[in-house]
């Protein structure tokens, strides 16, 4: 594991659409808002975390393939956002051949915690980590190397089911090769307050996990959705709408977290 000089957090559900990259986007921007020096690793192939913060595809000469490889650390992979304070490590389709080109290899599940290691790494108070939507061995990395994991939870009928997957996938980790990490907390998202199904998700979901799931709620919001097409965080796109507002509730929720569990 890496130094508590920094926080590693991965952002992870197998489901896909269920808000991932917009939290890890919209959760970094406000880290970075109010002051924190935050780093996103794009783990995704389909790379919609770099886009959303504006990193065209033709500007990708090196990725977050290249730091799993290990030919590049992450000072010669890193790019600047349009949002201060924020970096990212960007992604490409490359990811989608990692895993059989690294397969053999007996540390292929901790390339990304032994890139963290580095004093490049620990420069950044927190790292996020945007997963692909499975669990394969990019998953596992981002696990492996993580301090915690945040889940984000769609407000759905089937979100309890897919909810108890991540969390024998995390115990799982748990016992193999990361016995520290925990759950930092489950985001429910997309939440339509006009519709009872949402409503009883949420209520079910706090039943079942207690104070793991954060008091903010993601609603559903045109202006979020709107914002990764200009390459912004929705923080920066309109920071008024109530999907912004929400994320920087969630943002001061997590470091809350952060400093009850270091008081500990």
């Amino acid at each position: 594991m890496t130094g508590e000089k920094n926080r590693i957090i991965t952002i992870a559900n197998q489901k896909g659409g269920v808000g991932k990259t917009t939290t890890a986007i919209n959760l970094a921007t406000a880290l970075a808002a109010i002051g924190e020096k935050v780093l996103i690793i794009d783990l995704d192939p389909q790379g919609n975390a770099s886009t959303g913060l504006g990193i065209q595809r033709r500007d990708r000469k090196l990725s977050s393939y290249d730091l799993m490889i290990g030919s590049h650390n992450i000072a010669d992979i890193v790019q600047n956002t349009v949002v201060p304070n924020l970096s990212i490590i960007p992604s490409t389709m490359d990811l989608l051949g990692l895993e059989m080109e690294i397969s053999r290899d007996s540390d292929r599940v901790f390339r990304l915690r032994k890139a963290l290691a580095s004093p490049e790494a620990l420069a950044y108070s927190y790292v996020l980590v945007d997963c692909p939507p499975s669990f394969n061995l990019l998953t596992m990395n981002a696990m492996a190397a993580a301090h915690s994991v945040l889940v984000p939870l769609q407000c759905e009928f089937f979100a309890l089911e897919g909810l108890s997957q991540l969390l024998e996938t995390v115990d799982q980790v748990r016992r193999t090769v990361n016995p520290t990490l925990d759950i930092q907390g489950i985001v429910l998202t997309m939440f339509d307050s006009r519709n009872n199904l949402a409503q009883q998700v949420v209520n079910d979901v706090r039943t079942h996990l207690g104070e793991k799931v954060y008091h903010t709620l993601i609603p559903r919001n045109v202006r979020v959705s709107e914002a990764p097409s200009y390459g912004k965080p929705a923080i920066l796109y309109d920071l008024k709408c109530a999907g912004s507002q929400a994320y920087l509730q969630l943002a001061s929720e997590v470091i809350q977290r952060e400093r009850l569990r270091k008081a500990a």
